[in-house]
């Protein structure tokens, strides 16, 4: 069946079981046994249930908040499925947690993006899957093979439907352009680029918008949404521009603080998100999820049949 031989384990920590479950069912393979508890203490207490030796294992976890018992979850996962002879290990995290501390913006920083690729590497991870990295060099963090995945080609379809004509797709800043261009590519309209200066973690000023948004219906993308104030101030610009109708596109629903609020009282006729993050009982009036479970079930898939997972995006299989 495949070069690494016939065994295929798909595992999942705490952070995500829906979506471990839901590619599991695409895939046709049961989720593996594993019970993940916890000491009076808090420390993890983890045992893989089955058998792992010899087998191709995929553990499913994004380390999104909490993130350091989330990302303390996969590596445990690795070491315990090291020490049971797997044959190779790959950590499936849709949403890589740190991804925004890529580089020293300031002296006396830690990079913890590149911290966090070492920890993988170290505690026994042979292969990386993420979805939109926040940042694509991360991937040179990694001495190993790191597959980077786009959700836009599960998004893109509902996008065509919600924007009909006269559609333009709007960065939030000036770092979303590549994101923002490649769904202007897709959707074959104009984009625009809003300039906005950042004042600290979660406040940003918006300085003024780069193309003319008047009269469009207004496709925001971006890779996440935090605490929503950005986005959510550049959906009231374009209003104030003269857009006719403002939609929300983006990857990943890190949704801390007030997002929640801010993003119920922004002037949008939809906010689409992937499900790399479980947004549990966060309540959003016209949120939309486009599922990105079917995609990682094909990226998994190929990797264990040792076949071209870049094909997915090539040729839309």
């Amino acid at each position: 069946m495949t070069q690494r031989g016939e065994r295929l384990r798909v595992f999942t920590g705490t952070a995500h079981p829906k979506l471990a479950n839901d590619i599991c069912a695409h895939m046709g393979v049961p989720l593996g046994a594993a019970s993940l508890a916890r000491f009076p203490d808090g420390e993890l207490n983890l045992k893989v249930e089955c058998d792992v030796r010899g087998a191709d294992v995929f553990v499913v976890q994004p380390t999104c908040p909490p993130v350091h018992e989330n990302l303390f979850e996969l590596l445990s996962f690795a070491d315990c499925l090291r020490r049971a002879s797997a044959d190779r290990i790959t950590a499936v995290v849709p949403y890589y947690g740190y991804a925004r501390k890529d580089r020293k913006d300031e002296g006396r920083v830690p990079i913890n993006a590149k911290l966090v690729a070492n920890l993988l590497v170290t505690s026994g991870f042979n292969r990386v899957v993420s979805v939109d990295l926040h940042a694509a060099q991360i991937q040179g963090f990694f001495d190993i093979p790191v597959d980077h995945l786009y959700a836009r080609p599960v998004m893109i379809e509902r996008v065509r439907q919600l924007g009909g004509r006269d559609v333009m797709v709007v960065s939030p800043d000036v770092g979303g352009v590549k994101l923002a261009r490649a769904y202007a590519k897709d959707l074959d309209c104009e984009m625009a680029i809003i300039d906005k200066r950042r004042i600290s973690g979660d406040h940003t000023v918006i300085e003024h918008v780069i193309g003319e948004v008047k009269n469009r219906n207004v496709v925001l993308v971006d890779d996440m949404v935090s605490t929503g104030g950005s986005i959510v101030d550049a959906a009231r610009i374009v209003k104030d521009k003269g857009a006719r109708k403002v939609f929300i596109v983006a990857t990943h629903a890190v949704l801390c603080g007030n997002a929640v609020e801010r993003l119920n009282q922004a002037d949008v006729e939809k906010i689409l998100f992937a499900d790399t993050i479980p947004l549990h009982d966060k309540k959003i009036d016209k949120l939309e999820v486009c599922s990105i479970a079917q995609l990682l079930a094909r990226a998994i898939d190929r990797i264990h049949r040792s076949e071209s997972v870049s094909k997915l995006f090539e040729s839309g299989q």
